[in-house]
């Protein structure tokens, strides 16, 4: 079988190419160029997409005997990923870049293009598995939980899952480096890249201000409409936020509760408020077997202990969720990925939560 294998220029890409070479696959190589390459100031030590890591990948490419391609994705990673990660923030909303790159540009694009170079299969380096429910595939959480992707991979499509690989699924990422030591990959001890790999060191404010303009600044006030101080624009916050308020002269610790776009308002209180026991979920992408109302563990956030919840289909691709116990700060634009066990049944994004 012929398999369009995507590297990143990274230690798991480059160990999962090397299983699958040692299992007989029939290997193409190929890197998304996502961006220009920013200024050596400008880019941390882990960020990602880099010339350097394009370098890397071809070098990898060039050990294991395979022919390696640089697909350029620059306006598609502008589109999709770079203008949704600003606009959700200027709207009060905190993006979740990761997901959204996954579903439209690591997968959706490149299953295309592994169907033009006539391969049978994707494979990547995520920390994920695919097992089977009958004869239909479906998306597992990876055996290492502190390396498990699947939050982030919830939008792919039941019917690409046939076309997948994860080579990794069943490692931990100290077994994959070890892999690539004995194997004398160039990546062996290379860093892992950060998660937004975008962002330059002077942080997300200042990037969304570049690209999208400065926000407008408004006031802070409690539930009751009482102004308590004033924020610097929308962009600058997130629930749960207690840190950077300038609110440090009241009595009890305020956190950001909501942000309210139409007022140009964020609501502060404490910290019980932020408990969620209901929420909305719009784009909801779910297993087509499932029932209109079903049980599941839902994760709110990538590092989140999934909560057994109750899930109600509604009109219009939405969910409504309700926690068996409230969740702290769900937050609007983050994921919800619904769980059975170590199997994703779906997800979509957050749109409205009810405090308990």
């Amino acid at each position: 079988k012929k398999v369009l294998m995507a590297l990143s220029g990274g230690v798991d890409s480059s160990v999962a190419a090397l299983l699958l070479a040692r299992q007989g696959y029939e290997l193409v190589g190929i890197t998304m160029r996502l961006a220009d390459a920013p200024p050596e100031e400008a880019r941390g030590p882990r960020s990602c997409c880099s010339v350097e890591d394009v370098s890397d990948a071809r070098a990898v490419a060039e050990r294991l005997g395979i022919p390696f391609y640089a697909g350029h994705y620059k306006d598609e990673f502008e589109s999709h990923v770079i203008g949704y990660f600003v606009e959700s923030y200027r709207k009060g909303l905190t993006p979740n870049p990761c997901a959204r790159c996954n579903e439209h540009l690591k997968f959706g694009g490149l299953l295309r293009r592994a169907e033009e170079l006539g391969c049978d299969f994707l494979a990547t380096g995520h920390y994920a598995r695919i097992g089977r429910e009958g004869n239909e595939p479906r998306l597992l959480r990876a055996r290492d939980p502190e390396k498990d992707q699947s939050y982030f991979l919830f939008g792919l499509r039941e019917e690409d899952l046939s076309r997948i690989l994860f080579p990794l699924g069943d490692l931990a990422k100290s077994q994959v480096r070890e892999i690539a030591r004995e194997a004398g990959l160039p990546v062996a001890e290379k860093p892992d890249s950060q998660e937004i790999c975008f962002v330059p060191d002077s942080g997300y404010v200042r990037f969304v201000e570049k690209r999208g303009g400065a926000g407008t600044p408004g006031k802070m006030v409690k539930e009751d409409g009482r102004a308590v101080g004033e924020h610097q624009g929308l962009h600058a916050y997130t629930v749960g936020q207690r840190r950077g308020l300038g609110l440090s002269g009241n009595e009890d610790p305020l956190y950001v509760l909501r942000l309210d776009p139409a007022k140009n308002e964020i609501v502060v209180g404490p910290e019980e408020r932020l408990l969620t026991r209901k929420m909305r979920v719009g784009s909801a992408r779910l297993s087509s077997r499932l029932p209109g109302s079903f049980r599941a563990e839902v994760r709110i956030r990538h590092r989140h202990a999934a909560a057994p919840a109750r899930v109600e289909r509604l009109e219009g691709n939405a969910a409504l969720v309700a926690f068996d116990e409230p969740q702290r700060a769900a937050t609007p634009g983050q994921a919800a990925v619904f769980y059975d066990g170590d199997m994703v049944l779906g997800g979509g994004w957050i749109e409205e939560a009810f405090s308990a």
